[in-house]
């Protein structure tokens, strides 16, 4: 017994032999890995006994000793046992390793948090990372006036004027459910207060208690998703971010910037309706390849969000009725209180009056009392709408503008400041107009996202009805000629009698529902695959045929390698046509893709072009006397354009921030910036005072001898690219033998299919399933092909150029950023493991052009480091470099278990031999086998589609990446 006890505690020392010590004095990583660990282990053997236990034991010690030695040999011993499980044991098992990586980020997390709480008690804002600083709003002011010698009123007309519009959208990479998610929050919080310093015992044993109930309920909760989300989930699961964070975090975060003002010696308050921070949504708009999101799913959407905010609106205005209780008032506030009072020309039906048991003596209760009507009245019809499609209650019964809503309250505000009441003017009600002002009725805007060539497709049946023949196969100038002719046209362009496939009737029901809908509803109109203006001018066109009231403004997004490098030209093109100058009114959004432009050309090349498409894009708009926003479609890896957000927006060319910027939050993202108040403040915090530091502090701009080596090789990066992923004849089948793409969907994470298009290869695969898969098997190949070669090049041709390199990764951003991340990526990265999939489930004529692969990967590695000056990875971030090692043996056994699960998958004669060994008896007789029951219409052997779902989810816990 005692032997098997110090066995059951072995993992806790094994953590502490892997760790490499304390990285500072106030590291308790480790010491937080070992107490979840603790728990956790204690919760696994009183569910499922002791032998699971020391099964989960001595797969973290071959997983140690792989990581210790990289001996292939224990990933063989460390299958083999993983594949004499049962099927019941093997779902526990990876279940419980996935359960330890969430546990382990959850300690990263809060100690990260005590270590940036303890930093700025010091007035200490560097970030973990010696890579550059990542300062919060106070010091970013502190700098911009004390070391820039910017004037102080410079800084508040610089940050009043400023905009960040963060998008959130639903792409599937958030792994994770939304009740697993809530469960992880209170885990957190559990941790982080066992270990405050005023913490009595009494207190401590009930913590530890709740630790443990919220573990156990964590590892009991179904982490699989058995059904794929319906738009309408993705958008509710969104809002709910709306309502446990970002709804009192705005008003919080603004306070702090209220704060730093008055410390530069500015003493007056940001603006309530200064649009600081606006946040838009895709959720149930972007219809791109979704062809679950349609018109009434958008509609739904919409009226979701409304009924949602005046729901949270109405909750707020009676604790604010509660806080203004006082009686002195301005005159215009005294007539608006008698008047209500007065008023009898009411509809009892719709009203509910709740003002008219409010004394006349408390006339701010009252003002506040018909804006409770209002917001009342307002979300029961918007219930209606939703449920019913129709209402009694009459629109102008309701508010149907924000400004409506707003001029009561601003009224109270003028009213409490002019009674010498300023300071309860400035407390609550402050805060409830900065929230309606920022979210508005609607909550959030919704972006519509459609492709250019659908809008083609409706313009084709128009003009073939017309009898005038075929838009598709005119060119650009004929395209235009009409199009303009007919936005200068008063006459309709097509009646209900115009012939319409499915596809065509979806697309012009959705601009039947932008007319319906109240235009604040709506923020802008995304093309993807945009090329020409005839795309921009065609959604315009389609706007005004379909009565659009406000017509949304109009995106192009500009995403694969070739339209980056036409999209100036086309933007010039467009601001050309004097009829699209005036609809613009001196204001144009661009957004760029940097999913598909990595997909189609690589890391290296697509993010040069990125950055000089900025580059020439605003130097059209200055030419146009046009002010450009560029929105930034983001995704959360560094194969997607992810990244620290301080040093993506500090690493952006000069003047293409200049106060303003739209950005996408996508998947696992949005609960890594918003899951917790503290994240969601420091979310808040990065953008803005790196948007403002940007436009104040412009970036270096390149050399021209960089620009010069850059645009040579990138075009070889671009070459050796395109040459394995879109050449190479045997890639495809070495990609999809190589990784779990093809099982990819089974994870029923997102609404929208894997691929654009049901055929095709890896041009048709969408970004995310294209990192995910590369992601699973820790080979990362999207994020590096393409260096390797691009450098060599250099330094073959010119020894010189090494220096070059050098001097680029010290002295300029960008460079910088996008050599540290793809360093970073090596550093999660393995080709031990990737090796251990090919050995398995690749064929034997394809192993060779594996192992050019992976010596191409470590061949690139090394070019990397002597460009970025560094010995080893991540020499320049202990605290990084600590937690990835702290990882690697849970991912590893997830690793293992998956390519052996992959292989029993996919071997046809394997299910033919395990069914007849699984009896009614097992079932019955094992506990672990109720897990195998939660999934009966698998077509795979009992236990194998879970078990591979469970292996990816950890994984993706693990490299704190999906896609």
């Amino acid at each position: 017994m005692a032997k098997k006890l110090e066995k059951m505690t072995s993992i806790d020392a094994q953590l502490r032999a892997l760790a490499p010590g304390k990285v500072s004095e106030d590291d308790k990583l480790v010491e937080y890995d070992a107490l979840l660990l603790d728990r956790f282990l204690d919760i696994l053997q009183s569910l499922h006994g002791e032998v699971l236990r020391e099964t989960v034991q001595n797969c973290y010690e071959l997983s140690a000793e792989y990581e210790g030695k990289l001996d292939p040999k224990k990933l063989e011993e460390l299958g083999n046992m993983l594949t004499n499980l049962d099927p019941g044991d093997s779902i526990v098992i990876a279940k419980a390793f996935s359960n330890m990586l969430n546990l382990a980020n959850l300690a990263e997390e809060v100690q990260i948090a005590s270590r940036r709480r303890n930093k700025q008690k010091k007035g200490d804002y560097t970030d973990e990372s010696n890579a550059t600083t990542e300062s919060n709003i106070e010091e970013t002011l502190r700098r911009l006036v004390v070391q820039l010698k910017k004037s102080p009123q410079e800084v508040f007309d610089a940050l009043k004027n400023q905009t960040v519009d963060l998008v959130l959208t639903a792409h599937p990479t958030q792994s994770v459910r939304r009740s697993l998610l809530q469960k992880h929050g209170r885990i957190r919080h559990c941790l982080a207060s066992l270990y405050a310093k005023d913490i009595t015992p009494d207190d401590k044993h009930e913590l530890d208690e709740a630790l443990q109930r919220e573990i156990q309920a964590a590892f009991r909760t179904d982490e699989i998703r058995r059904n794929p989300p319906a738009p309408q989930d993705e958008m509710r699961a969104g809002m709910s971010y709306f309502h446990e964070t970002i709804c009192k975090g705005v008003p919080k975060f603004l306070r702090r910037v209220d704060t730093a003002l008055k410390n530069i010696g500015i003493n007056e308050r940001i603006p309530y309706n200064a649009p600081v921070i606006q946040f838009s949504s895709w959720m149930g708009g972007d219809r791109d390849g979704n062809p679950r999101v349609t018109p009434e799913v958008t509609r739904d959407v919409c009226l979701l969000a409304r009924m949602m905010a005046a729901n949270l609106y109405y909750s707020q205005i009676e604790e604010l009725m509660f806080e203004l209780s006082m009686w002195r008032c301005n005159e215009d506030l005294r007539v608006r209180a008698d008047e209500l009072h007065r008023s009898s020309k009411r509809d009892a039906k719709h009203f509910i009056e709740f003002w008219k048991t409010i004394p006349v003596s408390e006339p701010y209760r009252v003002i506040l009392g018909d804006v409770r009507d209002k917001l009342y009245l307002t979300r029961e019809r918007t219930r209606h709408l939703l449920t019913q499609g129709t209402s009694d209650i009459p629109e102008e019964a309701t508010f149907t503008t924000v400004e409506q809503f707003l001029e009561p309250l601003e009224l109270c505000y003028r009213s409490l400041n002019a009674s010498g009441d300023g300071s309860i003017a400035d407390g609550s009600l402050l805060d409830f107009l900065r929230q309606i002002s920022t979210f508005g009725l609607s909550f959030v805007r919704l972006d519509i996202r459609q492709e250019s060539d659908r809008h083609t497709d409706v313009l084709d049946a128009i003009t073939k009805h017309l009898g005038i023949g075929s838009f598709k196969e005119w060119s650009e100038e004929r395209r235009q000629e009409w199009l303009l002719s007919e936005l200068n046209s008063k006459r309709p362009l097509f009646g209900p009698d115009l012939p319409k496939t499915e596809e065509i009737a979806e697309v012009l029901d959705t601009f039947q529902v932008l007319a319906e809908l109240p235009s604040d509803c709506f923020g802008a109109y995304i093309i993807s695959m945009a090329t020409a203006p005839s795309d921009v001018l065609a959604v315009e066109l389609l706007q005004r045929e379909c009565r659009v009231k406000q017509p949304l403004r109009v995106v192009p997004l500009f995403e694969k390698l070739a339209d980056l490098v036409a999209a100036p030209a086309a933007v010039a093109r467009l601001f050309s046509i004097e009829w699209y100058k005036n609809r613009i009114d001196g204001k144009q959004e661009v957004m760029i893709g940097y999913s598909d432009s990595g997909k189609d050309a690589g890391r290296l090349s697509a993010a040069w072009q990125l950055y000089k498409a900025q580059e020439e894009l605003i130097k059209v708009a200055k030419k146009f006397g046009v002010k450009l926003t560029m929105f930034h479609g983001r995704g959360g890896t560094v194969g997607r354009g992810g990244g620290p957000t301080h040093l993506a927006i500090l690493s952006q060319p000069p003047e293409s921030v200049h106060g303003s910027l739209r950005v996408t939050v996508q998947g696992e993202v949005i609960e890594q910036s918003f899951g917790e108040e503290h994240l969601c403040f420091r979310t808040l915090q990065r953008y803005t005072s790196a948007t403002l530091e940007h436009g104040m502090n412009p970036p270096v701009s390149p050399k021209p001898e960089w620009r010069a080596l850059l645009d040579e090789i990138t075009v070889v990066a671009t070459d050796e690219y395109r040459s394995i992923v879109f050449k190479e004849p045997r890639f495809v089948e070495y990609f999809r033998l190589a990784t779990p793409e093809l099982e990819y969907g089974r994870m029923n994470i997102g609404s929208r299919p894997s691929k654009r298009k049901a055929s095709g290869g890896i041009e048709s695969l969408r970004a995310i399933p294209w990192i995910f898969a590369w992601t699973q098997t820790r080979f990362h190949l999207p994020v590096w092909l393409g260096f390797g070669g691009a450098f060599q090049h250099a330094i073959k041709k010119d020894a010189k150029n090494l220096k070059m390199l050098q001097d680029m990764y010290n002295q300029w951003p960008f460079f910088r950023v996008t050599i540290d991340l793809v360093e970073m990526v090596f550093a999660k990265g393995d080709p031990g493991i990737a090796a251990l999939y090919d050995k398995l489930l690749v064929s034997q004529d394809l192993l060779s052009f594996g192992h050019k692969l992976r010596a191409n990967y470590e061949e690139t590695k090394s070019l990397l480091l002597k460009i970025a000056g560094h010995t080893d990875l991540l020499e320049g971030d202990p605290y990084l470099k600590q937690r990835l090692r702290l990882r690697d043996s849970y991912i590893t056994t997830l690793n293992v278990c998956q390519a052996y699960t992959l292989k029993r998958i996919r071997d046809p004669n394997y299910h033919v031999k395990l069914r007849p060994h699984i009896s009614k008896d097992y079932f019955d007789s094992k506990p672990a086998a109720e897990l195998v029951k939660l999934n009966p219409t698998s077509e795979y052997a009992p236990g194998l589609e879970d078990t591979l779902i469970l292996t990816m989810k950890g994984i993706a816990a693990g490299m704190q990446n999906t896609g």
